[in-house]
């Protein structure tokens, strides 16, 4: 499960940081979609996917479908997925 604050309505599609939440600590993501029908919640699946190099059907999400912080469950071998998790964190600190 990997934590999300998203922003609909961006003018870039992208993941560039890591934010404090009253839930902890979630990476930023930013999606063109609005926040319509699931528009940006779908939009925020293919994103995590491609910046974690999974298929878009193994990212779904698993709560937060009406708020801003969102959980998303990532289906693969736990060590791989926490290795890739991590990988991408440290990026983002840098």
């Amino acid at each position: 499960m990997a934590h999300f604050r998203l922003t609909p309505k961006s003018s870039k599609e992208a993941i560039d940081g890591i934010v404090e939440t009253p839930d902890g600590p979630a990476f930023q993501a930013r999606v063109r979609a609005l926040p319509e029908d699931g528009a940006a919640n779908r939009a925020l699946e293919e994103l995590a996917a491609r910046w974690l190099g999974v298929t878009k059907s193994s990212v779904s999400l698993a709560t937060g479908g009406k708020s801003r912080l969102k959980s998303l469950k990532i289906s693969g071998d736990p060590e791989t997925l926490e290795r890739l998790l991590q990988e991408r964190t440290n990026e983002l600190r840098k």
